[in-house]
Formats: C-alpha cells, sequence, structure tokens
C-alpha cells in the first residue's frame, strides 16, 4: 500500500514537473504565407533633375511574405513589379522612360530577400534586386505597422542607374541624378 501511495505521489511530481516545464517553454513559431492587400500596396520611385523631380507609382507591384505574426517577425520577403505600370501622370514622359530601362526586354524588377535585422518595428531588409537584367545588392529599411487584422510595411532603397546600366536621361544635356529612390507599401492581411 505504501508503495502505490509514493508511486502515486511521485505521479503527481512528475505531472506537476511537465506542466511547469511546459509553462515556461515558448510556443513554436507560427511562420505562415500572408495574404497581400492589393489595394493598400504599391511602390513609387523619384528620379531627380536639376530643373525638376519625376514621381511614379505602380498599384500593380506582388509582395510575397512568410512571417510570424505573434513574434511580429518576418522569415521571407519578395517582390515583383512590371516596370511598364509606373504612371507619372505624363504618358510621354512614362513611354520614354520604357525606352530607357529596355521595358520590351525587361519588363519585370524583383526582389528576393536574403537577410533581416529586425528591433521592434523597425527593420533591415538584405537581398537581391534583379532590375534591367542586372543583379546586385540592396537593403531596404522598414517599419512594420502592426495591428490584429493586418501588417503594412513601408520603406525605402535607393539604386544606382549605371550600376543597373542605364544610362541617365538628360534634359537640356543635364543628366538625372544617378540615385533613383524607391518607397514601398506592402500590405497583409493577419486573418
Amino acid at each position: 500500500m505504501k508503495t502505490l501511495i509514493a508511486t502515486s505521489a511521485l505521479l503527481v511530481l512528475l505531472l506537476f514537473f511537465l506542466l511547469a516545464v511546459l509553462a515556461v517553454v515558448p510556443a513554436p513559431a507560427q511562420v505562415r504565407h500572408l495574404k497581400q492587400v492589393k489595394g493598400e500596396s504599391s511602390m513609387t520611385y523619384r528620379m531627380v533633375h536639376p530643373l525638376h523631380k519625376i514621381e511614379a507609382t505602380s498599384k500593380d507591384v506582388t509582395y510575397d511574405v512568410e512571417a510570424d505574426p505573434g513574434a511580429k517577425e518576418f522569415k521571407k520577403v519578395a517582390g515583383t513589379v512590371d516596370v511598364t505600370t509606373f504612371d507619372s501622370g505624363n504618358s510621354n514622359r512614362d513611354s520614354h522612360a520604357m525606352e530607357v530601362i529596355d521595358a520590351i526586354d525587361y519588363p519585370d524588377a524583383s526582389f528576393d530577400g536574403t537577410g533581416f535585422t529586425q528591433k521592434g518595428d523597425s527593420l533591415y531588409i538584405t537581398g537581391k534586386v534583379t532590375f534591367h537584367g542586372v543583379t546586385r545588392d540592396v537593403t531596404a529599411g522598414a517599419v512594420a505597422h502592426w495591428s490584429q487584422e493586418k501588417v503594412v510595411v513601408q520603406g525605402s532603397f535607393v539604386l544606382s542607374l549605371e550600376a543597373f546600366k542605364i544610362e541617365r536621361p538628360s534634359l537640356l544635356l543635364v543628366p538625372v541624378e544617378d540615385g533613383l529612390s524607391f518607397d514601398f507599401v506592402a500590405a497583409f492581411g493577419l486573418e
């Protein structure tokens, strides 16, 4: 009888120990593919010339993300945009821009994230951009705004036209700046 009571007490202690261990072990990550909210996602580029600035936006950008919403951590990021969908509000300027970047031969630009540095909602995403048939490393700075329903990532990066073998367009014999600035907004549903 004493052996049965001792065994039962030992089993109860073992059960409490296991429950205590389970209580302090973090739950496994819940990494999942997030669905993009198309109407809230975009990419804008800015080109600067001493006489004026050019800005064009595409709402036809596709972002692909895997994240752990519980931990607010990103695990995979990629994006693609059809370069012919950028609209500056001036069709002549847009047509010329498509000529300059050889949009017929290179209709898409893409980004494939290879690394993340995250502190709170701020993050740096390193990866490879393929544009005009050339692939280069790039780092984008971004901020993630998390809510119960969605996460919206806003960020920016700069590309060198010359590094991507694009001749800088000129106006009155003065070329645009080499740096082509991009801002992006990527919205994803969490439900």
